[in-house]
């Protein structure tokens, strides 16, 4: 008299290199997540800071200097310095914020000229936050 036996082999679906679907033995491998990367806006910010820093230090005479070095227009280099001017704990947010893979950055340097124009660091911290509100899907804040 035969006895039946039952013989378990964890498998799985594949995408083969070429495309085809595969059949592969072992369980399913989890999947990878998307590399973290920092925003361009929170590179601008910290680019901004170190300007500032080689302005005050007197290793570079002003903006227009940071300019010619940078080959960049003095126009230019005013709108990355106008970031210094955020209230330190948007600044903080800022610069600790990350994205994930092919996501879009949540903000633009653009978006913050917005925040920038206002003096009264009150008025740019309900500003933050209305942005911030706005788009909930921004990763990292």
């Amino acid at each position: 008299m035969l006895d039946a036996y039952t013989i378990d082999i964890p498998v799985h679906l594949a995408r083969a290199p070429s495309g085809a679907v595969a059949l592969r033995q072992g369980p399913r491998p989890e999947p990878v997540p998307p590399p973290v990367r920092i925003p361009r806006i929170a590179r601008l910010l910290a680019l901004a800071l170190r300007f500032e820093g080689l302005v005050r230090r007197g290793e570079v005479d002003g903006y227009a200097d940071l300019a010619r070095l940078g080959h960049v227009t003095r126009a230019r280099i005013s709108q990355i310095m106008d970031l210094v001017n955020l209230a330190p704990d948007i600044v903080e947010e800022i610069l600790f914020m990350t994205v994930a893979g092919a996501e879009r950055d949540p903000f633009t340097e653009r978006d913050l000229r917005s925040i920038v124009r206002h003096a009264d660091w009150a008025r740019q911290r309900e500003v933050w936050r209305a942005m911030v509100t706005e788009r909930p899907a921004s990763a990292g804040i």
